[in-house]
C-alpha cells in the first residue's frame, strides 16, 4: 500500500511539473550568458552547446540558458509558415503529395535555420532538442496543434505546431520557444524579438487550453485530459495570460450563450498577484466598444472571480485586461 501511495504521489506531482518548482533558483546568470554569445551562429551546435551551458552547475540553468539563447536569437519566418499552410491545405486530399511537400518543406526549413537564423516551429523545437541533448538533457519535440487569435478552427484538420518537453530533476515539463521568441508586428507582420517566459517550463493546465498533442502523454496533466472538441471549443488566450495565470477556469468555450440579465463568471487561477482595479473587460457590440469595470471581483486562494452582467440582446466579443495587457477572448449570444 505504502509503494502505491508513493507511486501516486510522484505521478501527480510530476503531472504539475511547472516553474514553481524552480523558485528558488536565479535564472540571471543563465541569461546573462545566453546574452554574451548572442552573435554565435549555428554552424557547430556541440560548440555553441558547451558555451551556454558549461558554466552552469544545474540542469535547469543549462536548461534555460539554451532555450533563452534561441528564444533572442532565431527568428519566426511568417512567410515561410504561410506558404506552408498553402500547400498543406492544398495537397490535403492528396496523401503522396502531402508527404512529398513536408519532406521538402523540412529541408527548407532547416537550411533558413542555419544559414539565416529564420525559421518556423518545427526548426525552433528540433534546435532546442539539439542542443539539449548535446548538454545531456533528455529533450522531446512534441507535434500537435495549436490555437491562437488568428488561426481559424478550419484549417485544424492536421497538426500545425511543435513545441517541446524537457527532463529535468526527472520530470517532464512543457515550453513553446516558437511562441516564446516573439510576436509578428500588428502592422507589417515582421516578426519582433518580443521573449515571452511564460512558455518556459509552463503550467500544463494553462498550455492545454490552446496546446493540444499529438500523444496524449504530453499533456502532463493527472486529470482528465481535454478532448480534442474541447480544444476547439476553448477560448482564445494570449501570450499575456501565461504571465498571470497558472490555469483558465471558466468560461470554458469561445462562444457562450446566455439570458438577459443572467451573471456571467469568468474565473482563473492566479500565478502572481493581482490587484482588484488592474482588471478589467473591454465589451464590443456592433463594432462599438466600452471598458467596463466588472460588478463583482474578488482575489480568493489566488483565484481570480469576476462577474458580468449582459443587460441587452444581441451579440458581444468580450475581451479580459489585467494592466492593459489583453488576457483572454470570448464570444456572447445574449438572448431574451
Amino acid at each position: 500500500m505504502k509503494i502505491i501511495y508513493i507511486f501516486l504521489f510522484i505521478f501527480v506531482f510530476q503531472s504539475n511539473a511547472q516553474i514553481a518548482d524552480f523558485e528558488a533558483i536565479n535564472f540571471e546568470k543563465a541569461d546573462k550568458i545566453a546574452l554574451k554569445y548572442k552573435d554565435e551562429n549555428l554552424s557547430n551546435l556541440p560548440l555553441l552547446s558547451y558555451k551556454l551551458t558549461s558554466e552552469l552547475t544545474t540542469d535547469v540553468e543549462r536548461f534555460r540558458a539554451i532555450f533563452k539563447w534561441v528564444c533572442s536569437n532565431v527568428s519566426n519566418d511568417y512567410s515561410m509558415f504561410r506558404r506552408n499552410m498553402r500547400k498543406r491545405k492544398q495537397y490535403k486530399d492528396d496523401s503522396l503529395k502531402l508527404a512529398e511537400w513536408n519532406k521538402k518543406f523540412k529541408k527548407i526549413a532547416f537550411q533558413k535555420l542555419v544559414k539565416k537564423n529564420r525559421t518556423v516551429c518545427t526548426g525552433y523545437a528540433y534546435l532546442i532538442k539539439q542542443l539539449a541533448n548535446l548538454a545531456d538533457i533528455e529533450c522531446e519535440i512534441v507535434n500537435g496543434y495549436a490555437r491562437t487569435s488568428t488561426i481559424e478552427i478550419a484549417s485544424l484538420y492536421a497538426p500545425n505546431h511543435s513545441w517541446n518537453a524537457v527532463k529535468l530533476n526527472n520530470k517532464w515539463y512543457l515550453c513553446d520557444p516558437t511562441w516564446a521568441s516573439g510576436v509578428p508586428n500588428p502592422t507589417s507582420y515582421r516578426f519582433q524579438f518580443q521573449y515571452n517566459d511564460g512558455f518556459f517550463l509552463a503550467d500544463p493546465k494553462l498550455f492545454s487550453v490552446n496546446h493540444h498533442p499529438e500523444d496524449k502523454k504530453w499533456f502532463l496533466l493527472e486529470n482528465k485530459q481535454p478532448t480534442f472538441d474541447m480544444f476547439l471549443e476553448a477560448p482564445v488566450i494570449y501570450g499575456n495570460a501565461y504571465t498571470y495565470f497558472r490555469s483558465h477556469i471558466t468560461p470554458k468555450t469561445l462562444d457562450n450563450t446566455v439570458k438577459q440579465h443572467e451573471k456571467v463568471t469568468f474565473s482563473y487561477q492566479l500565478k502572481i498577484p493581482v490587484e482588484k482595479d488592474e482588471v478589467y473587460l473591454i465589451v464590443e457590440k456592433n463594432e462599438h466598444e466600452n471598458k467596463v469595470t466588472p460588478e463583482f471581483v474578488a482575489i480568493e486562494n489566488q483565484k481570480l472571480t469576476l462577474k458580468h452582467t449582459f443587460k441587452y440582446r444581441g451579440y458581444y466579443d468580450v475581451h479580459l485586461y489585467i494592466n492593459d495587457d489583453l488576457i483572454s477572448s470570448y464570444s456572447f449570444k445574449v438572448e431574451k
